[in-house]
């Protein structure tokens, strides 16, 4: 397989793509970042973990001009949190080119906030088609000096019913532009919107078992009544390793999850009942691994990047077989192995094999593992906490690491993951240090000085009852 440095990339993306790490290009990467650069449009079949965002990501920033302060880039994504993942990839890989503006356009917060960032306009703007179309029906965004559009888990947002808002967002761009278009699925809607937006596009397919060669598939036979028994069997042989399970709606994810906290596993929902920052939280203690079960829908798992997940269960299978593409696709990525599990109910073996067909894969059909003689699941390595300061009050991670090293005398180890958003700060500690720090928080009156300013701080409380 070929390297980045056989890219002939600008030479600010090949030192980012050097400082990253990165060097093996993966097939979605091999195959189309060349087209791109060549100022081909690009139509690629690709799911989540491919290594498609860099791959487009170079395209992008292949064609962006610091000096123009005008949008030359926008990329189009399904959901808020597949948006902020790819700003971030492209942050990362803009890294050496300076003076580049990038800004995200999503919902879950007022349009009239986002306002004062397209002043002056960005290089790359990256957002969801609703959102975007707010700023273009307030003239708050200009569309005029773009240079490359990407639609990226196009068959994703024709599933939630964006094509209107899309195509309105393209007829505010110019029609010489280039292209690029990302879909897990080739569907007959999929072709139609290439054949709309696109001028002779490269069209590049990765066979299945070269896009996801580490993802290996099972499925077990259990008639309805056991179907909760058999999930806590397989969770309970993954000793606590992190999962996602796909249900098909809120109430299923629900009582699955609730069900799987009162046997003692650290799981929490996601369904689309949440409020957004319900919904954030949730992520990010499955991130911290304050939880480690995700009983989620597919609708709000949509656009979902977790990276180094071992294990996805379907606790029935899909209706869909795109749906199940999308499914595997969250586990086995970059040449990680990755382990997807499915529970059929007795005469599903030709759904199931209908399923699996695309992937080229021998069924594997094996018995449920046995239960553990200690069936006791295993706590989460993890706790979250919040601090009720952020980004607003100028706290960042070295901040809040040294005030926890200063003030609860934590050693750097007991400390995780600490992410810092507007208004709060989420840290991740071990959960040896749990009852310590509820004695020091109560005798300060539940806070804790960072940069000499007293914040409140508490754990983080699952989401409401009444809907997680």
């Amino acid at each position: 397989m070929p390297s980045f440095a056989d890219l002939g990339l600008p030479e600010p993306l090949a030192r980012a793509t050097t400082v990253l790490g990165f060097d093996t290009l993966t097939p979605i990467q091999a195959h189309s970042v060349p087209v791109m650069l060549a100022g081909q449009d690009v139509i690629a079949q690709a799911t989540t973990g491919s290594g498609k965002t860099v791959a487009f990501g170079l395209g992008v920033l292949a064609r962006v001009r610091p000096e123009d302060a005008r949008v030359q880039a926008l990329v189009l994504c399904p959901t808020r949190e597949l948006a902020e993942q790819v700003s971030g990839e492209l942050r990362r890989l803009a890294r050496f080119i300076p003076n580049v503006k990038l800004v995200t356009l999503c919902g879950g917060v007022p349009v009239r906030t986002q306002t004062p960032s397209l002043v002056p306009a960005p290089q790359i703007v990256v957002g969801t088609p609703g959102r975007l179309l707010d700023h273009l029906r307030r003239d708050t965004l200009d569309l005029s000096g773009l240079q490359v559009l990407v639609l990226d888990e196009a068959d994703r947002m024709l599933d939630m019913g964006f094509l209107d808002a899309i195509d309105d967002v393209v007829k505010a761009a110019p029609r010489t532009r280039q292209t690029f278009l990302f879909s897990a699925t080739y569907t007959d809607e999929v072709r139609q919107v290439s054949r709309r937006f696109q001028t002779k596009p490269a069209e590049i397919t990765v066979a299945a078992h070269e896009a996801a060669p580490a993802v290996r598939q099972v499925f077990h036979e259990v008639s309805p009544e056991e179907r909760l028994t058999a999930l806590r069997s397989l969770l309970l042989a993954a000793a606590g390793e992190s999962a996602l399970v796909f249900c098909h709606t809120r109430k299923d994810t629900r009582e699955v999850a609730a069900a799987l906290r009162a046997d003692g596993f650290a799981a929490l929902a996601l369904h689309g009942e949440l409020e957004q920052r319900e919904r954030d939280e949730v992520l990010l203690r499955f991130a911290h691994r304050s939880c480690t079960i995700l009983v989620a829908t597919d609708v709000a798992a949509r656009g979902l990047d977790i990276k180094g997940l071992p294990l996805v269960i379907s606790w029935e299978l899909p209706l869909d077989p795109h749906i199940h593409v999308h499914r595997i696709g969250r586990t086995g990525r970059a040449g990680q192995e990755g382990l997807a599990l499915a529970l059929c109910a007795p005469g599903e073996r030709d759904r199931a094999a209908a399923i699996a067909l695309p992937h080229k894969q021998a069924l594997s059909w094996e018995p449920l593992p046995p239960l553990p003689e200690n069936r006791t699941p295993p706590a989460a390595p993890r706790v979250t906490w919040v601090v009720e300061g952020g980004r607003q009050d100028k706290l960042r991670p070295g901040d809040l690491l040294g005030a926890f090293v200063a003030e609860f005398a934590l050693t750097g180890d007991a400390v995780g993951k600490i992410d810092v958003v507007k208004e709060r700060a989420y840290i991740s500690l071990a959960p040896a240090f749990t009852s310590e720090l509820q004695a020091k928080l109560k005798a300060g009156q539940g806070k804790v000085k960072v940069k000499g300013k007293l914040f409140r701080m508490s754990l983080l409380a699952d989401p409401s009852r009444g809907r997680s």
